[in-house]
Order: C-alpha cells, then sequence, then structure tokens
C-alpha cells in the first residue's frame, strides 16, 4: 500500500510475466488520480550515464515552472533520491532514497519542491522520467550534492563522477527556496 499523505511516493508497479517475458504498466493518469497524483506530465527525459557512481543532481526547477517528476531506471540500477526544500517545512533539507533498478521496475513520484538526484549503481546505467512542465532554463536550480547529508551508497573513498555544473552548485545552507509548504512533510518511503 502507498502511504498517501507522503508527498514523495515509491510506487512498484505490478509486472504480468510468462515465458516471452513480462509486461507492466508504467503509468496511466486514472490509477495515479487513485493515488493522489494528479498532474499532467508533458515531457519525458531519457539520460545514459555510462561510469558506476555517476551522481546528477541536486535538481529542481523554480516556480512558476517548477516540476513534478515521475523517474524510473530501465537499464541497469540506481539509488534515487528527493530532498525536501519547501520553506517552513518540519523536514525541509530532509532525504529520502530508494533502489530503482531495471530488474525491480519500481518508480519514484517526486513533486514540486523537492529538489532530485541520483547515483549510478553499476556501468551503463539508463534512466527515463516524466516531467509536469518542460525544461526552462532561466527556472534551473540545483543544490550541491554533498550539502545534505546524504548516505549516498559509493564504496569509502570513491568521488562520484559529476558535471561541471553539478561541481559548483550552492550548498542547501545557501539555499533560499522559493517553494511553499503545503502541510505535508516527507515521510520515510514505504
Amino acid at each position: 500500500m502507498i502511504d498517501q499523505s507522503s508527498p514523495v511516493r515509491l510506487i512498484a508497479p505490478k509486472r504480468f510475466g510468462d515465458a516471452r517475458g513480462w509486461f507492466t504498466e508504467v503509468y496511466s493518469e486514472p490509477t495515479f488520480a487513485k493515488l493522489g497524483i494528479d498532474c499532467t506530465f508533458v515531457q519525458d527525459n531519457h539520460s545514459l550515464s555510462v561510469p558506476a557512481y555517476t551522481l546528477r543532481g541536486l535538481h529542481f526547477q523554480t516556480p512558476p515552472h517548477g516540476q513534478d517528476k515521475l523517474v524510473r531506471c530501465v537499464r541497469g540500477r540506481i539509488f534515487d533520491v528527493a530532498v525536501d526544500i519547501r520553506k517552513d517545512s518540519p523536514t525541509f533539507g530532509k532525504w529520502v532514497g530508494a533502489e530503482l533498478s531495471a530488474d525491480n521496475g519500481h518508480q519514484l513520484f517526486i513533486p514540486i519542491g523537492f529538489a532530485h538526484g541520483f547515483v549510478t549503481l553499476e556501468t551503463d546505467c539508463e534512466v527515463t522520467y516524466k516531467c509536469s512542465d518542460v525544461y526552462a532554463p532561466a527556472h534551473d536550480g540545483g543544490i550541491r550534492w554533498d550539502s545534505v547529508g546524504i548516505d549516498w551508497p559509493m564504496p569509502a573513498g570513491t568521488s562520484p563522477e559529476l558535471s561541471d555544473k553539478d561541481r559548483i552548485q550552492p550548498g542547501l545552507a545557501e539555499f533560499d527556496s522559493p517553494f511553499a509548504y503545503d502541510g505535508r512533510p516527507l515521510v520515510p518511503l514505504a
């Protein structure tokens, strides 16, 4: 059962398998509406990260172009994270994370007001995600990956592969959030 009071949701779509393989429905507007997720997705993104321990994030878009995201890993394994960055939230700066993989088929729904990032746990990982708004470069934002206290699952002494942009993001302490708290604190993923 999915905790419908939680703003961030771990979703495990059912797979129907036989000798040929399996089939799953990864998104259905009526099914998601029953879960309390009623955004409209307008853009799909797909990334390939070749080296293991490539870290992408922590990213978001500011209002009025905030993005709800539905993330899944279609090849390999990632550790996917959402960080509460809503001003006045009792869980501001807290994070939740889950392993998403091609094998488990799990997805993470990350609403507006949360920073998103992931680290690849093996080589050649592909990640797809739906977004509720298009990319708006003037509203692109981020916080530094190591400023929140996330327990990234990397071997001791490993430095992640980062983009130049992610190396210079501000820390959470320097971030002045434009996101409003909606009354739903972040809760652990079920």
